[in-house]
């Protein structure tokens, strides 16, 4: 089913965090929030496992696979091998500042470069059928941030992309690390606001230091769409309020025990596929943050999923810790 934009709330795609099961889980707390899967390089895609880099459950859905490259031939065999395992979405990452990904030539370094970026996009629609969007930043190094953001966007609009994710912070791609470029940077939601404004006719989706389903929608009030990311991880049911606030959900949101019982089967056919419990079970950690018993939740998971043959039993014992809701007013 085709996706349908704009999407008001995604999750963001996060470098050993957004992986299949977490994806998997995510999806149970919400049903309509766009999720993006971890940056797969070109590379990885054309030469490496696909069933590893790129399976996902089809509960997942709508979801986003996000590439990491600077070749059109690449990129567009890319994109085609997404359609063809059935993504949503397929997006450029135009915004990552790891030294790894500069020495590839992508990421935040193609920030300029918006001429590449363009072509990139133009080989990527040609070879798919899906909407091609593009993950960026304002700017990079001593860009000057608005004419940097300006002339992007343009430029990569000009080669049909009709959406964009645009991180509010500048990137530096010397003298700060990846985890120091997600906070030390100041946010420039006004930017991001201008850039909505200039360019009405485009999706223009807000990324960057959204804490709450609250600052989501006064977001909401300036741009098409927002995309959350450290958040949502840390505290997963976050999520739960998002379906009827932003997609008119009728369907109450299951509760946070509900959501864990639902993982049990799913981590049952993924134990009897070989993944480890505790790779499924780190994504879980944040659910029941605030509430009582969350501390005993953690704490049985840390201390029991890594356990050699450890399955679905220790999650459900896990669980057992964390009072019922009949004894607390969830929805208060």
């Amino acid at each position: 089913m085709p996706l349908k934009y704009p999407m008001p709330l995604c999750v963001a795609p996060m470098m050993d965090w957004t992986d299949r099961h977490c994806r998997y889980f995510l999806r149970l707390v919400s049903r309509h929030t766009l999720l993006y899967t971890e940056m797969v390089t070109t590379g990885a895609v054309l030469h490496g496992d696909r069933e590893r880099l790129l399976g996902f459950d089809s509960a997942e859905h709508p979801v986003a696979l996000q590439l990491g490259g600077s070749e059109p031939a690449e990129l567009a065999t890319a994109a085609r091998v997404g359609e063809e395992w059935g993504y949503d979405e397929i997006n450029l990452n135009v915004g990552c500042p790891s030294d790894r990904v500069q020495s590839g030539r992508f990421g935040a370094c193609l920030m300029a470069e918006p001429e590449l970026v363009a072509r990139l996009v133009g080989a990527m629609r040609e070879a798919v059928g899906l909407p091609v969007t593009v993950k960026s930043r304002i700017a990079i190094d001593d860009m000057e941030e608005w004419p940097t953001l300006e002339r992007f966007v343009r430029l990569v609009s000009a080669a049909g992309c009709t959406r964009f994710i645009v991180h509010a912070r500048k990137a530096w791609l010397q003298g700060l690390s990846p985890k120091e470029n997600r906070d030390v940077p100041p946010l420039r939601y006004e930017l991001v606001h201008r850039l909505k404004a200039e360019f009405p006719h485009l999706d223009i989706s807000l990324n960057g230091g959204v804490k709450s389903l609250d600052a989501v929608a006064e977001q909401l009030r300036h741009v098409d769409g927002v995309m959350v990311g450290r958040a949502v991880y840390e505290a997963p049911y976050l999520l739960a309020g998002a379906d009827p606030r932003f997609f008119g959900a009728k369907e109450p949101p299951r509760e946070r025990h509900a959501v864990v019982e639902a993982m049990l089967p799913y981590i049952e056919a993924q134990r009897s596929r070989g993944a480890p419990l505790q790779a499924i079970t780190r994504h879980m950690l944040g659910v029941f943050q605030g509430l009582p018993g969350a501390r005993a939740w953690r704490r049985h998971l840390s201390e029991n999923a890594h356990q050699r043959g450890a399955g679905p039993e220790v999650v459900a014992a896990a669980l057992a810790l964390v009072p019922r809701p009949e004894v607390r007013a969830e929805a208060a």
